[in-house]
């Protein structure tokens, strides 16, 4: 199947709170995610919440890499969306897995702006999810 963009939307659980409640080490681990992935790092933006939590994007020439985190449940949402051949998502899935130190984890992919095979345009069925994996 070709398809303008990849979008891993990935749960972790059981997660390492002190590094969930960071800002600059989740800054740190995102951008590290986007690189090791392939991406091109455009600008990254973070935020920590009162009493806990972060989120923060990762602009990428690519698309972006963004999460938000909740310390006092050890579990981080993060959505992996990239575009054309040259990133990996699942690069920086597992990089922020063992990162995260994640005990447990869900993740949908999803295939964004699905192109016709024969004339390249995009399909009328331009979504496409795959089935949920889980650890």
């Amino acid at each position: 199947m070709k398809a303008l963009g990849r979008h891993l939307m990935v749960e972790y659980y059981d997660c390492n709170s002190n590094t969930l409640n960071n800002p600059k080490k989740i800054e740190v681990l995102m951008n590290e995610a986007a690189r090791i992935s392939g991406a091109t790092i455009i600008n990254s933006l973070f935020h920590s919440f009162n009493p806990y939590g972060v989120s923060g994007v990762v602009v990428i020439a690519e698309s972006h890499l963004a999460i938000h985190t909740w310390p006092e449940h050890k579990y981080a949402a993060v959505d992996l969306f990239t575009c054309g051949n040259s990133v990996d998502p699942w690069k920086a899935f597992e990089y922020l897995n063992v990162k995260l130190n994640a005990k447990k984890y869900k993740i949908k992919e999803v295939f964004r702006g699905i192109l016709d095979e024969e004339t390249d345009e995009i399909a009328n069925e331009s979504i496409e999810i795959m089935p949920i994996i889980s650890k």
